[in-house]
């Protein structure tokens, strides 16, 4: 059992989550710049907590931890070397996110997608790296460090090299709807049959009509150019 969480309740509660059964956390930072963290998530005074959450969590051994990073151009690219040397000195997996059409406000535009080979092509001109197997089904493309750190870089290529044909991922949003694919607007009721007193075969056999109804994929979209529609804001499926 695993959780993503941004991190603000985490020194606090990585002890007790580690004690109920946690085994590994996976935290969101966008920068490591006080002010333009707080400026990219909204918040204030947040960023010293959100360390020492992920300090914390290191400590009671929820590790080791990873951090997502989704990069924007002319906004927090400039860290990406900051990012990588976070993961090489501190034994920590960061991964890479490509900016995508889920920010609820549309604020979103292909010029902003930093690809995840220019990320990869940034950081190996400082830190080596070398390419190493994903798991069928992972999201992510997976490199270590060649001089032996124990840390890890991945690139999440959703825009500019999707990864559709290995994706095993299906998500359950807090209204009860199944989203297969954050690429498409198809949801799938589970609400009726989770308050209706269905059994859980036939619950099961509704998630499987969902996953086997999944987007057939979104092609390169940063290289066939295709359109893409601001589908749906990534808080209403819970990140």
């Amino acid at each position: 059992m695993a959780m993503t969480t941004n991190g603000a309740l985490l020194k606090e509660k990585a002890s007790a989550l580690k004690a109920n059964g946690l085994r590994g956390v996976t935290v969101s930072l966008h920068s490591l710049k006080p002010e333009l963290y707080d400026q990219i998530t909204g918040t204030k005074d947040m960023f010293s907590r959100v360390m020492g959450g992920i300090e914390e969590a290191e400590r009671v051994g929820l590790g080791p931890v990873k951090i997502n990073c989704v990069v924007t151009r002319s906004c927090n690219e400039g860290e990406i070397l900051d990012f990588a040397k976070m993961a090489h000195d501190a034994g920590r997996t960061v991964r890479f996110i490509e900016y995508m059409p889920f920010d609820g406000t549309k604020f979103w535009d292909t010029a902003m997608v930093v690809p995840g080979s220019e990320i990869v092509g940034t950081i190996s001109r400082i830190y080596p790296l070398e390419a190493i197997r994903s798991e069928h089904g992972s999201t992510s493309s997976n490199y270590r460090f060649k001089d032996g750190s124990s840390g890890a870089i991945g690139t999440i290529t959703s825009m500019s090299k999707p990864f559709c044909g290995d994706c095993d991922r299906i998500r359950l949003k807090a209204n009860g709807n199944l989203v297969p694919c954050l690429f498409s607007v198809a949801e799938y009721d589970l609400k009726h049959l989770l308050r209706g007193g269905a059994t859980d075969e036939e619950i099961e056999e509704s998630v499987r009509r969902a996953f086997w109804q999944k987007f057939e994929g979104v092609g390169s979209l940063m290289e066939n150019k295709v359109e893409v529609r601001h589908v749906r804001p990534m808080y209403t499926i819970g990140g």
